[in-house]
């Protein structure tokens, strides 16, 4: 590893392509990824997860834990700065959880044993609860929870954030931010890392090797390759399986594939007919069959970067199991599917499916997905639009005549998939919901009791419950596991794709 002295010396720039546009600045405000990637060079966190995902203190200088576990002081490091120059204290802090506390699920949770939460001096804050809450280190710990100047956090939690200051590694440059074009970032020179520790994801120091981070927009797949091999670009945040065999070829680039799996879904509109009936549900979930989904998103040449027979929790992991697998896995039956859409009294209004064409794996599944509905004689309006056209309309919870949706794709990304805690999926608070707005009281509560479980087996049964009611339920369908697969020039070293972050990746 570099040292700080030779970071500080030299002079480079990376370009990356991520997968989508930089359409929302807010991490707060949206679940979407490249939200998320844009908030973890921006912005500092409490706590930062390490590559196993365990939280470690990151703004934090000091904690303690008293009154059996209800009292939480904690103390900020020294050093701490945002962007604009100001010193970061605790009463940005606390108003930062506060508003994260209001719209992200996870956030909701932790505020929901929170009693009072209170900077007592500019570098120091308690958080007293009113029974302990094991993971509030976990719960500060994501992107969702940055820490940013007080008067951006007063923001109402309705309304996203504009002037993005934080105070990471980089800092976000408004003036050179072309949508469609191009985001960039450039070191911010007052950055203090921690001391201790070692870089891991999001923990230990943050060490910043290269002087800008420059996103380049480029929506063709095909163009973004031929960039990459012709230097013209450093990195590749999504590979098509198209482009894995002269990727391979080329002595120049590494491929970094992904260690925990996105699972890709077919999400519902909950709000609105016909899907807000669950025979409607469940009769689309008798004929979905994984393999055909994942094949079309990935074809069948490169088998090791999907895998099917896939439900809730990432497939290896400890809160994975084949509790109602059966209803995905099982033979595909289209004359129960017909028999349940009679059934639930589908008038044969048009469906409205959200089809993001420049997201290839999401874009399959709509076209998937609207044969699929035609055989089983539904009237389809495949919608197509680019990805950050896509982020704006799912919000929508107007009726499909009015501009809203009834079925929408997208992918619940790797850490998402690991436990309930940040599985905005299976979340059932209704219209406080994520997009689709399920309402199940029985999942809140078989997650609620997840927290507190008090040993693994009794979690892992938990989960198994989950799942068991997803199937049931059905809120979402996942279509499979995919498994991002990243390009790099091979003279850029110690990257960290978790993020992906870049505040190690240093130049060779």
């Amino acid at each position: 590893m570099l040292s700080q002295a030779r970071a500080q010396s030299t002079k480079t720039i990376l370009r990356w392509v991520p997968a989508n546009d930089l359409t929302i600045l807010d991490p707060m405000y949206t679940t979407a990824t490249i939200t998320a990637c844009s908030a973890g060079q921006v912005f500092d966190t409490l706590y930062g997860q390490d590559e196993n995902f365990q939280p470690h203190p990151q703004m934090i200088g000091t904690e303690s834990v008293e009154d059996e576990g209800n009292l939480w002081k904690l103390t900020l490091r020294d050093g701490l700065k945002f962007h604009d120059g100001s010193t970061v204290k605790a009463q940005d802090v606390v108003a930062s959880i506060k508003r994260y506390g209001k719209r992200n699920p996870l956030g909701q949770t932790l505020m929901e044993v929170i009693n009072t939460i209170n900077a007592v001096s500019d570098k120091t804050l308690e958080i007293q609860l009113h029974k302990p809450f094991p993971l509030l280190s976990y719960a500060l710990s994501g992107s969702a929870s940055s820490i940013m100047p007080e008067r951006l956090a007063n923001t109402p939690d309705n309304v996203p954030i504009k002037d993005i200051i934080g105070s990471g590694p980089f800092k976000f440059i408004q003036s050179k931010w072309v949508s469609g074009s191009q985001v960039v970032f450039e070191k911010f020179a007052e950055y203090v890392p921690r001391k201790d520790g070692k870089p891991s994801n999001a923990a230990g120091p943050k060490v910043a090797y290269i002087d800008t981070l420059r996103w380049q927009i480029i929506s063709d797949r095909a163009t973004a390759v031929a960039a990459l091999q012709n230097n013209e670009v450093d990195g590749i945040e999504t590979v098509d399986n198209d482009f894995i065999p002269i990727l391979r070829k080329d002595p120049n680039i590494q491929l970094i594939k992904a260690a925990v799996p996105s699972i890709a879904i077919m999400r519902f509109n909950h709000l609105q007919p016909p899907f807000n009936n669950v025979l409607m549900r469940r009769a689309i979930l008798a004929v979905v069959n994984q393999t055909e989904y994942m094949t079309a998103a990935n074809g069948s040449d490169y088998p090791e970067y999907w895998q099917d027979k896939v439900g809730v929790f990432a497939p290896g992991t400890p809160m994975a199991s084949d509790a109602g697998l059966e209803k995905i896995t099982g033979k595909r039956d289209f004359d129960l599917a017909r028999q349940l859409i009679k059934e639930s009294g589908y008038d044969g209004s048009p469906i409205v499916l959200l089809d993001p064409v420049d997201s290839p794996a999401h874009h399959a599944s709509a076209l998937v997905t609207a044969e699929l509905f035609k055989k089983l004689g539904l009237k389809v309006d495949l919608r197509s639009m680019d990805w950050g056209s896509y982020l704006q309309k799912r919000n929508s919870q107007e009726a499909p005549s009015a501009g809203g949706w009834n079925v929408a794709f997208t992918a619940m990304v790797g850490t998402s998939n690991l436990e309930p805690t940040a599985n905005l999926g299976i979340r059932g608070t209704g219209k406080q919901a994520w997009f689709g707005w399920p309402t199940n009281p029985k999942i809140e509560q078989l997650r609620t009791d997840w927290f507190y479980a008090k040993d693994l087996s009794t979690r892992q049964d938990l989960c198994r419950q989950i799942q068991q009611q997803v199937f049931d339920q059905v809120p979402y369908i996942p279509l499979g596991a995919i498994f991002n697969l990243m390009a790099l020039r091979k003279e850029w070293l110690d990257f960290q794709p978790e993020g992906p972050y870049f505040f190690t990746v240093h130049h060779n």
